[in-house]
This record gives C-alpha cells, structure tokens and sequence, in this order.
C-alpha cells in the first residue's frame, strides 16, 4: 500500500521541551522536514492553526490477552482503543493463555499483532521459575524486555525462588520488567480479611490486602539484586510514597540502570474511589490512600518516576461485577491516558512539555526504541494532533475497548484527539478509523 503524503500547517508542535508553531511534512511514512513554511506538491494539506501537535504515546505497560483470553479484549479491538487515545505503540505483557515462556510462543503473538494491530507493538517475555534458558534466546534488537511476576496478578507467573531470581537478574543482558508485591505479604492479609470482613466485603479492603508493606518488600529486593548485578531494571506500576526512596533523580535516565513507571489510575484515583467505583477500580498493585496517591505526581515532575503507562488490563463487566474476592484485578484504561493528563494540566498541576517527555520520550529513551518517541526529521511520524480545550463526555457509544466500558463514564474532559498517525499512516480521524495498513513491530537500538 503507498502511502499518503501529508502536510500540516501551522500547528504548536509539542517536543523535546518546546513548544514551537511550524509546518510538518509527512513522507513514506516518516517525518520528512519541520519548519517555519514548507510548501510542497502533491500532498493532503491539514490546517492545524490552534490545534497542537505531540509524539504519539508509547505505552510500555499493556495487556491486550491475545491469545487465550478473547472473550474479554483482543489484538484487533485494544491496538484501535490505543489509537483513538494517541498511543501509537505499546508493550503487551506475557500473562495470556498460555503464558508467553517460549521464543515460539512469543513469534506467534508477533505474528497475530502483524495482521491486526493498528498500532505499532512489542511484547515481553515471560520468565517463570524454570524456563531461563528460552528467557536468554530473546533477542533485544526487536524485543523490548523480559517481564518478571515478583507477586502473583493475573495468571500463574509468579517467580518466587530465590535461585531462580539471581539467576535472571544475573544472567539476562536485556531490560527486566517486574510487577512487584511481596506474595507471603498479600497471601497473609487475604487471610486475615477473610476472616475479619467475611466473603463479601467491600473493595475498599483491596490497598489493605496489597498493601504498602508487600509492594516495598518486593521493590527493595528488585532494586537489591539489580544493583549487586549491574542489571538493566525497570519497575512497573509505582503505587506508594515509601517505594519513591529508591529512585535516583540525580543524573539523566539515559544513565539509569534503575527505571521506574506511574500509572495514570494511580495518579487519578485514591482509595475514597471504591465507594463509587468499587471493583471497577480494583487493580494490582492496588489503587491506595490519598497521601500515597498525592506523593506519585511530584515524584514524576522531579524525575524519580520516568514513565507513564496505563497497565491496561480489560475484563468484562460480568467478571467485574462479581464480589470483592471474586473480581479479577484490572482497568481498562489505554484510550484515556492522555485525557488524564490533559486534566492534570487544566488544573495547572503539570506542563505540556512535562506530559510529552514523561508519555512520549522517555518511554523511547528508557526502552532504546529506534527512532519513535521524538518529532524528528527521519523518525517515523508517529504523530498526534489534538484540541487542547474541546470537551467530550466518555460514554459506551465513545468506548472502543472490547469490554466496552470505563471506570471514567459519563466523565468530561477537556482536550480532544483529532488524528493519530501511526508510522505515517492516518490511522483514525474523528472518530473513523482506516484499517488499510496495519502498525509496524518495534525495534531497539542500544546506542540511543
């Protein structure tokens, strides 16, 4: 398929800490000049005075349950959602069925990501307590980490032995990417709460259950063996003001062997939540106090947090409306991620600039990805255009998920998305999508 060429004028682009009005021209799938006028032949021009232009989202955290679990989200519907959110690649998580603890297992779902995924994709590898040998086959050129369950979530991924462990953080030359709450820690509070609230208490107990304690445990014993290794570690889903302590802000994170992410919910959302949301918010690591929540926000501006991501983790509304120990853990989120951080900024709370580096740039530069993340002439124009100050309200018929619905329903906000190009392709356009081509596999380049 050959694809269009575009031009758009006169648009604020959003980049590398500016904010700067030019032109941008858009050329076999890449960014092909940017500045103050171009003109040129041949091409679809769009007039984007007053609108503002972003690199699209790479989101490092997803879980689109392709293969085994398609009753609930897939390759095809949650890659459309992510488009029609201004995320343009992400990095799906190895806890499918069945897990993905083979180099076979994990070509396959590169393969079904090849034919239906408008956006662009990765996936991790799974490590479990006895398959390192597979871990070590991973290629890092096109693969963008090694994912280890250091607490039990969705799936039966838990590594749990100590050996096993120290052999990983020891042995893999390639990032390692940890879920981390301390399982004897959960395992121990369920059954206290069990028998204090009975079988059906409220979700409001879930920070109690996976509290504080178990995710700093867990986090600590990470950083622990990633030191004494020198391993390339990047932790997943920070959730509490205690873990914060064990992040650097001091140098620049092209230097950091330890890399930290927040997630919007957890930005978003406090345990006050549950009485309104209940098991719709239910998560893990799970969503906590206000004083927690409100200690993740400053720790991003001042560089202890790296990335935002989503942990996107859809499950159908029959699954979630089960009781508090019944429904499963995890939030559709990945459409509306920057909608949250647009509302963060409309309460003058965070900078444009400040949500592209943390959404956009940093994800690239902390994962190596080749030549996405920036609005750089030669990079792939993976690009965003969005109304800063448009409102819109999230109902079912907005949804693009699978499952079809979204702890933010019903919600307004401010700043709606326009058009998301995914490598040079206008994959989604108001509202329609073009499905004519599909995302490109993600490479990595260690000498970024």
């Amino acid at each position: 398929m050959e694809l269009t060429s575009y031009l758009i004028k006169n648009v604020q682009i959003i980049n590398e800490g500016q904010i700067e009005t030019k032109d941008i021209l858009i050329k076999n799938g890449r960014i092909e000049r940017i500045d103050a006028t171009i003109n040129a032949p041949n091409v679809m021009e769009i007039n984007g005075e007053g609108k503002y232009l972003m690199p699209g989202i790479i989101d490092d955290q997803v879980h689109f349950r392709e293969p085994g679990l398609t009753h609930k989200s897939d390759l095809y519907t949650e890659p459309r959602a992510a488009v029609a959110g201004g995320t343009t690649s992400f990095m799906e998580m190895p806890n499918t069925k069945p897990n993905t603890l083979t180099q076979e297992l994990l070509e396959d779902k590169y393969q079904i990501a090849a034919k239906k995924s408008l956006a662009n994709y990765s996936f991790f590898m799974g490590a479990s307590n006895d398959n390192i040998e597979e871990v070590l086959k991973t290629n890092e050129k096109n693969v963008c980490g090694v994912k280890i369950f250091m607490g039990s979530s969705t799936g039966n991924m838990l590594v749990d032995n100590e050996k096993t462990l120290e052999n990983l953080f020891s042995r893999v030359p390639m990032l390692i990417a940890t879920h981390c709450e301390d399982e004897a820690t959960v395992k121990n509070n369920e059954i206290l709460f069990r028998k204090k609230y009975g079988e059906n208490p409220s979700a409001s107990i879930h920070p109690l259950v996976r509290d504080v304690e178990g995710c700093y445990i867990s986090s600590s014993m990470a950083v622990e063996l990633a030191k004494k290794h020198n391993t390339r570690l990047h932790i997943l889903h920070i959730s509490t003001a205690k873990e914060l302590e064990l992040f650097r802000n001091d140098i620049p994170l092209q230097e950091k062997r330890i890399t930290s992410e927040v997630c919007v919910h957890h930005l978003y959302f406090n345990s006050a939540h549950y009485e309104t949301l209940n098991t719709q918010i239910k998560c893990n690591p799970a969503i906590k106090s206000k004083e927690n929540q409100e200690a993740l926000l400053p720790a991003l501006l001042n560089n202890q947090l790296d990335i935002i991501a989503t942990d996107h983790a859809p499950h159908t509304w029959e699954e979630k409306s089960q009781n508090y120990w019944n429904a499963p853990s995890g939030v559709p989120l990945v459409q509306h991620s920057l909608n949250v951080m647009l509302e963060f900024y409309h309460q003058k709370k965070i900078s444009l600039e400040k949500i592209i580096e943390k959404m956009c740039h940093a994800p690239a530069l902390c994962f190596n990805v080749k030549e996405r993340g920036f609005i750089r002439e030669g990079y792939w124009a993976d690009l965003v255009l969005f109304d800063l100050n448009k409102k819109w309200t999230v109902q079912k018929n907005n949804v693009f998920y699978k499952c079809n619905w979204s702890p933010f329903e019903n919600h307004t906000f401010s700043g709606q998305i326009e058009k998301t190009f995914v490598s040079g392709h206008l994959a989604y356009d108001n509202g329609i999508f073009n499905e004519n081509k599909k995302g490109e596999r993600l490479l990595f380049d260690s000498g970024q």
